[in-house]
């Protein structure tokens, strides 16, 4: 082999092994993301998968519309019927999404929350904002309230619909733990999964058909993705590109915000993004069961069972899912075992008699411990128990009896001596 022939081949060699190596990285650490905010966080356990800032304080813009849906949700019906006032209708300053709606117009709140969480109309929040709380204002201290409930630090909002302010702000964690308080909500969940909504003509309106915004949820659109159920998109100059969203794929349900990214050619960086999180979400983690229900975890000799009974198989109640990195070996996964203190007879089959637990990642997965069988009391242990103690009862009987007879002789001779 000539000399340029092995400069070829070396430079080949090194270039398969930098894609090698590359793709092993890309799988193991986090991506490069032009988003200055992102989290991707399972919705069950809240474990975070991969992020950047994730505490970092930012502004939300039209994100802020899930806490105003649920909370929309949670204190009138959807059959309410919202008259539209004069500050709603004309409150929306320029540049920002609205759905025209008109001074006395009428609306169902189901209606209003399709333009909400669809078109995200402005004007559809400050409506409903008014009818549940009163006022905007008030319905911005219910918005406040709600997030120190959740627990929530780096959250303050001073609008309903994420009108661009100093002190309305939040966080990619803030958001994702918002959204999973979201998506407990069943009617928040067919809502915010709408492609379009369809809103008939009322007193003071034509009808009105709009494609959600969330190109992610769009059948046919060229950043659709089949897996999302739910998401809702944000935009200001200030907070750039968001979306707060959910997906769901073989049983692992994953929540991703993405907060300041950017159009870049009429493209916007928020969805290709969500996706490349969720992509590497489902490649790198599964739900994988640890336990099968049934399973023989551990195994207990009864000391008062009977000698058919007492050999007892402690079984987990139910099976036990846990998410894991593909790479885990599940059956390597090393368990705690708690058992209750002083396990007698009898003993009902099913009865609970402790608890398995599994530390994954920091994360503690626990089901109960049960008996595989009944366990009946030893009639011979508890025989000789009796007889034992009936022993002991008598031998203390005669000690008394000796030793007071032996007092009343001692009184004797001592009266005798005396004498």
């Amino acid at each position: 082999m000539n000399l340029n022939l092995r400069k070829k081949f070396l430079i080949f060699l090194i270039i398969v092994y930098e894609i090698i190596t590359s793709s092993i990285s890309l799988a193991s650490s986090e991506p490069s993301l032009i988003s200055k905010s992102y989290i991707l966080m399972d919705s069950k356990t809240e474990k975070i998968l991969y992020c950047k800032n994730e505490n970092e304080r930012m502004y939300p813009a039209s994100t802020t519309k899930i806490i105003t849906a649920i909370l929309v949700l949670e204190n009138c019906s959807l059959e309410d019927i919202v008259t539209v006032s004069y500050d709603t209708a004309m409150s929306i300053p320029n540049g920002y999404s609205s759905a025209s709606l008109q001074v006395g117009e009428q609306l169902t709140v189901e209606q209003l929350l399709q333009l909400l969480l669809v078109h995200s109309a402005n004007d559809a929040a400050n409506a409903l904002a008014e009818h549940v709380g009163g006022s905007v204002d008030s319905f911005v201290s219910m918005m406040n309230t709600k997030i120190h409930e959740l627990g929530l630090v780096n959250t303050h909002f001073t609008n309903a619909y994420g009108l661009h302010e100093e002190n309305h702000y939040t966080t990619a964690y803030d958001l994702a733990i918002i959204m999973k308080y979201c998506m407990k909500n069943e009617i928040f969940r067919r809502l915010s999964s709408q492609a379009s909504c369809a809103i008939p003509a009322t007193n003071k309106y034509g009808p009105r058909k709009y494609t959600s915004t969330n190109e992610l949820i769009v059948p046919n659109n060229r950043n659709y993705y089949s897996y999302l159920t739910a998401g809702k998109t944000g935009f200001t100059t200030q907070a750039g590109d968001c979306l707060v969203s959910c997906s769901y794929k073989d049983g692992l349900e994953l929540i991703c915000v993405v907060l300041g990214g950017k159009t870049i050619d009429g493209i916007s960086t928020r969805f290709s993004e969500t996706k490349t999180l969720y992509n590497l979400g489902y490649d790198n983690y599964s739900i994988q069961s640890v336990l099968k229900q049934d399973d023989v975890v551990t195994k207990l000799e009864v000391s008062n069972g009977t000698k058919e009974t007492k050999n007892l198989e402690l079984l987990a109640s139910q099976t036990l899912n846990a998410l894991v990195n593909r790479t885990t070996q599940v059956e390597n996964l090393l368990p705690q075992i708690d058992l209750k203190e002083n396990i007698q007879a009898p003993i009902e089959q099913g009865e609970i008699l402790g608890v398995v637990s599994y530390n994954i990642d920091n994360i503690s997965y626990k089901v109960d411990l049960i008996a595989s069988h009944p366990v009946e009391e030893s009639k011979l242990l508890n025989l000789i128990l009796k007889i034992g103690i009936g022993i002991l009862i008598l031998i203390f009987i005669l000690v008394l009896f000796i030793s007071k007879k032996r007092k009343s002789k001692n009184k004797y001779r001592y009266r005798n001596k005396k004498i």
